[in-house]
C-alpha cells in the first residue's frame, strides 16, 4: 500500500517511516510529487491536519497521512500552539523559535514551566473521505532553561521530561518514538489499521 505523507519536514518523515515500519506501507513524502504545501488556515491542530491530508490526497490520488503538532506552554496560555513552527516570525527556524521561547520564560521558575507536545494525526483514504481516521497523542513535560541534546528537531532540545531528567533531544530515537506525542498518535493509528480492528 502506497501512502503519501503530507509533510516536507525531514525530521517528521524519518520518524514516520520508523513508526510505520511494522506495516506493509510504502510511505512517500509529498515532495516526491512536487506539490505545494497546503495553506494551513485552520484554527486547531485537527483542522490543519485534515487540510493537509485532504490536499495531499487530492493532488496525488493516494491515501494520505498528515499530522499537525505543536507545543503548548501553560504560562503562555497555550502558545505557541498551532503556530509552533512559525513562532519567531516569517523566517522562523528551530533555533529562532527556541530562543524566543526561552526569552518569554526568562523569569519563570522551573515548577511553572509546564508544557506539553500535542500531535493530531489524520489519515484520509481519499480526498473525499467522510470519515478520516483521527488520532491524538499528548506528551507532558517542562521547558528547560537551556537547550540540551542533539537528537530530534523543533523544540526537542528544550522539552524536559521530568521523570527521566533529560530533554526529548537527549533520547534515543526508539525511546522517543515509544513515548512521544507522535509515537502515541501513531500507535493509535496502527491499532485502527490492524486487521483485527478492520473486521
Amino acid at each position: 500500500m502506497k501512502v503519501v505523507l503530507a509533510t516536507g519536514n525531514k525530521g517528521k518523515l524519518t520518524e514516520f517511516r520508523q513508526l510505520l515500519a511494522e506495516l506493509d506501507m510504502d510511505v512517500v513524502p509529498q515532495s516526491d510529487f512536487d506539490i505545494p504545501d497546503a495553506i494551513e488556515d485552520g484554527l486547531s491542530f485537527v483542522e490543519n491536519a485534515i487540510i493537509k491530508a485532504r490536499h495531499a490526497a487530492k493532488l496525488t490520488g493516494l491515501p494520505a497521512i498528515a499530522d499537525d503538532s505543536g507545543l503548548e506552554v501553560d504560562m503562555l496560555n497555550g502558545a505557541p500552539g498551532i503556530y509552533s513552527a512559525r513562532f519567531s516570525g516569517e523566517n522562523a527556524t528551530d533555533e529562532k523559535n527556541n530562543l524566543r521561547l526561552l526569552s518569554l520564560l526568562q523569569e519563570i521558575p522551573e515548577e511553572q514551566r509546564t508544557a506539553r507536545f500535542q500531535c493530531l494525526l489524520v489519515m484520509m483514504r481519499n480526498a473525499e473521505d467522510p470519515t478520516p481516521l483521527i488520532c491524538q497523542g499528548t506528551w507532558e513535560g517542562r521547558i528547560s532553561f537551556a537547550p540540551q541534546g542533539d537528537n530530534g528537531f523543533g523544540y526537542d532540545p528544550l522539552f524536559l521530561i521530568p521523570e527521566l531528567g533529560v530533554t526529548s533531544a537527549q533520547l534515543e530515537k526508539t525511546e522517543k518514538n515509544r513515548i512521544s506525542h507522535r509515537g502515541q498518535a501513531m500507535g493509535l493509528l496502527l491499532e485502527k489499521l490492524s486487521p483485527q480492528t478492520r473486521t
